[in-house]
């Protein structure tokens, strides 16, 4: 069996005083470390931050838990004392005495408001928070410093010691006396830790002997031991999630063994001396380890999960060793887009590898696993082995024919039989990954990537790009080759391919692949759909191309992984890191109708249209508006907004008239006056200024055209409406003067009136002047004289009142009056201001100074 394929990546590292115990927090990226110098401290392991610290003691702490549903943290040390934080207040929430020595170890039950702790008094002792910290039980039987406890993940109501008497005892949490005991270290034993896992009932113990010792308690004998430490073991695990177990000692090494096989696979030193705790998080690959000069996290394999899917719906992904599988295709459709499915889940058997990788066949009918530098191909159905062998990878060809990376310099291709093949791949460079697809991928780790034909075992084509992973889509006819920040999309030309094949240079067949698209964008799954290519995104987006155009279906909370498209139910299907299941909505005809309006296919993208749901013909307008196509798009939206923004766009004012009038609203109707106005159609603008009550646009349209009845119009609408200027500047410019003076008395604008109708309409004076009186002060309304206006004038001022109104072509006459309201109106300031001055300044206030303020 090879060694197994576990990237080790270090996340987080924090130089401090020593470390005595790290815990990690369940649910936030959050590690604590309590210290020999008598502080905690908690660190942000994805941001590097501090994020609290707490002065627990002057002496060394020695332990601290989270308590995550209480929002505590615990800790206890030299102080012989358990000191309770909330860590959200800092608020300290209890401290008591628990033990007569130094306390060791603190273990939180995982259900009850239980807490276990452990110290040099020999004695174990059992507390419940929710009785006030209570001392529901002692435990006695070691006789030396009891070092650990943990809880029995399977059974809570057991846990089991670690003591430097040199045993490991196992409790029951009713019984002060222990079960049994297992012997077999020659020194101290420093620490304990249970297996997660449902099939091996073991313990693991780690002792000052530099033995690590794997116990099976149902039986009470030791298993295994691990050889390989040269000082004293202070730290094991079982880790929760990978097939692994850790240990650390004194000898500032971190190694980590297989689970299955108790072999060694790695061993880290990160510079930082003695080990002194380690911790896990469930549910995660991280690793948190306490050293004399600080703490790190590390990251151990990929959570990307070991699962594939077939053309059916069929999947089946790998927990550990146990293969599990369900049907996806059984499923009710009708399921709301990004709701998680409820699945039936059914039990497969097991693997002899840890499985790092699955992959269907093309035709579904098996399932090859990849892992710990082998190879296995089952039958999907049964869970039967077929073939197996070492590999570091397997690739599968369409007519399901596979290629194995046996070394990083040999590539083996085998048939449908899964017997090798006379005729193989000869390569002269290093190949660190294969792919599958309609030509066999190798990738070199010179920066490279190589495509041969199955058959000949030709070089199809070297390109130049370094891949990370590369999608070929179900007719062979394109490739997607995504590198880290970005993807390409080339099309293959078998034809081409076909024809030069025989002139093959040591590049290969350049005319064989076609640049399409390159796309700025990092893909950490993807699939084809016809011609579409669907990826979820590093930024947890699911997204497809069409034509070089990305589109985003929806935005995920957290990495997902996509598992396929099934065209019967029209969605697409993905999972998260712990294997529950997703999908969306994506009809195959909005694909095909997309494909086929870029290609210019007009008569099968009509065919498709009648098929397409309602719902999503909204977006093939936008994705039609984005190709230029207005026209094509106007005809597909059942949105009538954006129809008639497309009909705005395409200037065909029929359309957006008939639209404008169902809609009703006054910005499209001002709108299309304004589209009118610019394409001449003064009928259609004025039209639709008059529906949109855009009396100012009226004002200017019908003094453009010398449009006398219009002003009257616009006169008697913005007298209506309230719109005082509008109607002032229409009268105005019609030199109606009588009316202009009886707008301003109207509005309260009496020194305006009476100017206006000293200037330009005599006979309304005697009308006006009294109003102006009325609304003065006393003491400045006996400066105004008494109105004497001659017969003369009173018959001149009618005959001015009745005459012609102006047309357009006394333009540069009317067009003057425009500024006779400001000239009227700085009369009438100049005129006040002077009769408050002659009347004297004792500073009473105006009471018409503000007569007319609420004119618009």
């Amino acid at each position: 069996m090879g060694k197994m394929r576990l990237d080790i990546k270090r996340k987080f590292t924090a130089r401090t005083d020593r470390v005595k115990c790290v815990d990690v927090h369940p649910t936030e990226p959050w590690i604590m470390a309590s210290l020999y110098n008598g502080s905690v401290w908690v660190w942000n392991y994805e941001t590097q931050a501090t994020v609290k610290t707490f002065e627990v003691s002057e002496l060394p702490v020695r332990a601290a838990k989270f308590v995550p549903r209480k929002s505590w943290i615990i800790a206890g040390g030299d102080e012989m004392q358990i000191k309770v934080y909330n860590y959200n207040t800092f608020e300290k929430v209890t401290q008591f005495e628990a033990h007569t020595d130094y306390i060791r170890s603190i273990a939180i039950h995982p259900t009850q408001s239980l807490v276990l702790t452990s110290a040099d008094d020999l004695l174990i002792k059992l507390w419940d928070w929710d009785k006030g910290w209570r001392n529901m039980m002692t435990f006695e039987g070691h006789t030396h410093f009891v070092m650990q406890v943990a809880f029995n993940p399977k059974d809570s109501n057991t846990f089991a010691s670690a003591s430097l008497d040199c045993t490991v005892k196992v409790w029951n949490l009713s019984s002060p006396t222990p079960n049994f005991t297992l012997q077999g270290h020659e020194k101290g034993v420093n620490c304990v830790d249970y297996y997660h896992g449902g099939d091996k009932p073991y313990l693991i113990s780690g002792a000052d002997d530099q033995l690590v010792k794997i116990w099976d308690y149902q039986n009470k004998t030791c298993v295994a031991t691990l050889e390989g430490h040269t000082q004293n073991v202070m730290v094991v695990a079982f880790h929760p999630e990978l097939p692994v177990t850790i240990t650390g000692a004194e000898d500032g090494t971190i190694k980590v063994w297989n689970s299955t096989t108790n072999r060694l696979e790695h061993s880290l030193n990160y510079g930082m001396e003695r080990v002194w705790s380690l911790a896990y998080q469930k549910g995660s690959n991280n690793v948190a380890v306490g050293f004399d000069e600080g703490c790190v996290v590390i990251k151990m394999g990929r959570e990307e999960p070991a699962i594939t899917m077939d053309t059916s719906g069929k999947v089946i992904w790998a927990k550990h060793n146990e293969v599990l599988t369900t049907n996806l295709k059984a499923l009710d459709t009708t399921s709301a887009d990004g709701e998680r499915l409820l699945v039936p889940v059914k039990d497969m058997g097991s693997c002899e590898v840890y499985p790092q990788a699955l992959a269907h066949s093309p035709n579904g009918r098996f399932v090859v696993v990849t892992g710990d530098g082998e190879y296995i191909v089952y039958t999907a159905l049964a869970w039967r082995n077929k073939a197996y062998g070492g590999a570091l990878e397997v690739a599968w060809s369409p007519q399901n024919e596979f290629a194995i990376r046996e070394t990083n310099l040999r590539v083996k291709l085998f048939d449908k039989s899964f017997k090798e093949k006379s005729q193989q791949l000869q390569i002269n460079y290093a190949a660190d990954a294969i792919f599958s697809g309609a030509s066999l991928g190798v990738r070199s780790s010179a920066g490279f990537l190589s495509f041969y034909d199955w058959e000949s075992t030709k070089l199809v084509r070297r390109i130049e790009v370094n891949a990370r992973q590369v999608y070929w889509n179900e007719a062979g006819t394109l490739v997607a080759i995504v590198c880290d920040d970005s993807f390409y999309i080339l099309r293959f030309d078998a034809d081409a391919w076909a024809e030069h094949q025989a002139a093959a240079t040591d590049e290969g067949v350049e005319a064989a692949f076609v640049f399409q698209h390159e796309i700025a964008e990092s893909v950490k799954t993807g699939t084809w759909v016809g011609d579409c290519f669907l990826y979820s995104s590093a930024s947890h987006r699911l997204n497809y191309v069409v034509g070089g155009h990305v589109f985003t279906l929806t935005q995920f909370d957290a990495p997902m992984y996509l598992l396929g498209y099934l065209a019967h139910t029209n969605r697409v299907y993905y999972c998260d890191k712990d294997v529950n299941f997703y999908s969306w909505s994506l009809p195959l005809a909005v694909i095909e109708y997309q494909t086929a309006t870029l290609r210019g296919d007009v008569e099968t993208a009509a065919q498709l249209l009648p098929t397409i749901p309602p719902l999503e013909k909204d977006k093939l307008a936008r994705f039609l508006e984005k190709q230029g196509m207005v026209a094509l798009a106007m005809e597909v939206t059942t949105d009538r907004d954006h129809k008639f923004e497309l009909a705005m766009q395409a200037r065909a004012l029929d359309v957006a008239m008939s639209l404008a009038a169902e809609l009703a609203t006054p910005a499209k109707w001002r709108q299309l006056a304004d589209a009118a106005l610019a394409a001449w159609r003064f009928d259609v603008a004025e039209e639709c200024l008059l529906r949109g009550d855009d009396l100012e646009g009226l004002l200017l349209l019908y003094l453009s055209s010398g449009n006398a009845a219009g002003l009257q119009r616009v006169a008697d609408l913005a007298i209506k409406a309230n719109k005082h200027n509008v109607a002032f500047s229409a009268l105005l410019s019609l030199g109606r003067a009588a009316p202009v003076v009886d707008l301003l008395a109207t509005t309260n604008r009496l020194p305006e009136a009476a100017l206006m109708a000293k200037t330009y309409a005599p006979a309304k004076l005697p009308e006006i002047v009294p109003k102006w009186r009325a609304s003065l002060p006393p003491r400045i309304a006996g400066a105004l004289g008494d109105v004497d206006v001659p017969e003369s004038d009173l018959a001149l001022a009618a005959a001015h009142d009745d005459a012609p109104r102006p047309l357009a072509s006394e333009y540069p006459t009317w067009v003057q009056a425009l500024h006779v309201p400001l000239l009227v109106q700085a009369e009438a300031e100049a005129s006040s201001a002077s009769v408050v001055a002659a009347a004297g300044s004792d500073g009473e206030p105006d009471a018409g100074a503000d007569a007319g303020e609420g004119e618009e």
